[in-house]
């Protein structure tokens, strides 16, 4: 086969994953069961186009996979999302996935005559929910955001605790020295090191990503790829759970103010699904479906103690002293869904040869198929039925990057109205939009309207806005309120300055006083509207709760209007470069106008 035909073949196998995607959402299934059909269809025991048994090369394509798809559900969830859920998602992945291992294994070794630790092998590998089926699901869910957070968090922490699991039941296996000693060694090294290198690369990155001045916007998708492989790498090398390294560093940039977010998001988003239809697509090719028949039966009834005994026991005993109603368990319980890790996993032990290893791969996949169909096609059904759904998507991203101009210090975005936000109907001058940023253009159908105050907000309308990088954080809460908040003129109030101080205070400004270009306080008084962000250094014009003003950075300058102005003044003489004289200028003409 020529490069040309390996290139040819690539795409037509690409081309069958996006199809398989749109007719996975019209038939209501998985579009991952369709992804491993694809590859079943053209393996050694269908269509025989393809002849493929490496089981080293497949683990090594699942575990490439699921790290990026690991890192680009911390990257989409960042620590503020992940944080109110920690504990429930934490419980779940630990105490949850040790519950199902030990109710699925024990079921296993009953039903198919497995040693104890054979069952139990088997129960470990099954007791993996899978990120990419989670992620898939909650995209298209109305899941009340609590639950599909926490959701989300499970998936991405508990993949290191089953893949832990594994190793060390494959250890204890084939060492009769080996026991719960030396298991429970080897979760401390490796979560204790995962946990570390996470949150050090993760740091490290978020700094990196602030400092650097790249050359162009596509290179900040490849520092990010960079950072979650050494994150991986790094974790796994020094004995520690690469899964879970990447997993801390995607959220930690995740939760970071960085430069191109978006086209960062963007990028990993369209990368895991990459990583999603090659990594079924090769398990899809392991797949004999001629030999499934043998484990048939035993596996459906291991199959529906894993979906209705296993895992909604687990679950209850992990969020028992949790907030959830028993509505909300009983949906935890039932998106338990297991896709290609446990899969991966299978390939463990066939790796190492433990004994019945090929029957553990037929089983697993067979319960996974199961699992996969029943509960990923009736979850957002059920989740109805049981009123935990809301009118608003699972996971939302509201806003999409259509350019960056970040040598200007500027972004484009893109926000899409729907006909069930609360933006809808409401004029431009009460969006609450800040200085910063700016209503550029809105497009309606085929046709783009200039703004003004008085234009009216449509459904199906999409809103251009111009933001400068130091209130994307802002706009983006704001443009979250929009989908659910009403929006009402905002209340002006002319404040006047007490006549028992009228006084103007002057001194260099401080670490304590906070960030400068955005202060929420001035002396103890509470900032009410930001008035001026400064450029060239870290600064604002504020205006404070008690009427006077304040003006932030290297000098903090507080008072009444008249007098701000002679400092205002005093500071323009002193002006040494045209940017720090057109900033004074500039905060004296917002001064007068604002005073009069």
């Amino acid at each position: 086969m020529n490069d040309g035909e390996m290139i040819l073949i690539t795409g037509a196998f690409l081309a069958g994953g996006l199809i398989a995607s749109f007719v996975a959402v019209r038939v209501r299934v998985p579009a991952l069961v369709l992804f491993l059909g694809i590859g079943m269809a053209v393996g050694s025991d269908g269509t025989g186009w393809i002849n493929f048994n490496d089981y080293e090369l497949a683990r090594t394509v699942g575990i490439i996979a699921l790290a990026l798809i690991l890192f680009e559900g911390g990257l989409g969830a960042g620590w503020g999302e992940i944080r109110p859920v920690l504990r429930p998602s934490l419980s779940l992945a630990f105490l949850g996935t040790l519950a199902t291992a030990v109710i699925a294994g024990l079921t296993a070794s009953w039903l198919f005559d497995f040693s104890a630790l054979e069952g139990l092998l088997l129960g470990s590998i099954l007791a993996a929910t899978d990120g990419a089926a989670v992620f898939s699901v909650l995209r298209g869910s109305t899941l009340n955001r609590r639950l599909a957070r926490t959701l989300e968090g499970e998936a991405g922490l508990n993949d290191p605790v089953a893949v832990l699991l594994v190793i060390g039941f494959i250890d204890w296996i084939q060492r009769p020295n080996y026991g719960p000693i030396d298991m429970l060694g080897l979760f401390v090294a490796e979560l204790g090191i995962g946990t570390a290198i996470g949150l050090l690369v993760g740091w490290l990155g978020v700094e990196a990503f602030k400092r650097a001045q790249m050359a162009s916007s596509g290179l900040y998708p490849v520092a990010s790829l960079t950072i979650a492989a050494l994150a991986f790498g790094l974790a796994d090398i020094l004995g520690g759970s690469g899964f879970l390294a990447v997993y801390l560093a995607g959220l930690s940039l995740g939760s970071a103010r960085i430069p191109a977010r978006r086209t960062v998001a963007a990028f990993h988003d369209g990368l895991a699904w990459i990583a999603q239809i090659g990594m079924f697509f090769v398990l899809g090719l392991l797949v004999f479906p001629g030999e499934l028949g043998a484990v048939a039966l035993e596996g459906t009834v291991l199959a529906l103690v894993l979906v209705f005994v296993a895992r909604p026991v687990a679950v209850f005993m992990a969020v028992a002293f949790e907030r959830f109603s028993l509505a909300e368990k009983l949906t935890l319980g039932w998106a338990g869904l297991r896709g290609a890790v446990p899969v991966v996993l299978a390939t463990f032990p066939v790796i190492e040869g433990t004994p019945h290893s090929q029957d553990f791969f037929n089983i697993v996949f067979f319960a996974v198929l199961f699992s996969t169909v029943l509960q990923g096609s009736t979850f957002e059904v059920i989740a109805q039925r049981l009123g935990v759904t809301t009118a608003q998507p699972a996971l939302p991203r509201p806003l999409i990057e259509t350019g960056t101009i970040r040598g200007l210090g500027a972004e484009i975005v893109e926000f899409p109205v729907r006909a069930d936000d609360a933006i809808a109907g409401a004029a431009v001058r009460d969006l609450g939009l800040p200085r910063d940023a700016l209503l550029n253009v809105i497009v309606r159908g085929e046709e783009a309207i200039p703004p003004r105050g008085s234009t009216r907000i449509q459904a199906g309308d999409r809103l251009h806005l111009l933001i400068r990088q130091e209130v994307s954080a802002f706009v983006i809460e704001l443009t979250e309120r929009w989908r659910t908040e009403p929006i009402a003129p905002p209340v002006r109030t002319r404040r006047t300055v007490s006549a028992r101080r009228p006084i103007l205070t002057v001194r260099p400004g401080s670490v304590e006083d906070g960030d400068a270009a955005r202060p929420d306080a001035v002396e103890g008084v509470e900032v009410v509207l930001q008035m001026r962000t400064r450029r060239d250094i870290p600064g604002a014009l504020v205006l404070l709760e008690d009427g006077r003003y304040a003006i932030t950075g290297p000098l903090v300058a507080v008072g009444p209007p008249g007098l701000l102005q002679r400092h205002i003044r005093r500071q323009l003489h002193q002006a040494q470069t045209d940017t720090e004289r057109a900033w004074w200028q500039e905060v004296a003409g917002a001064v007068t106008s604002s005073s009069m």
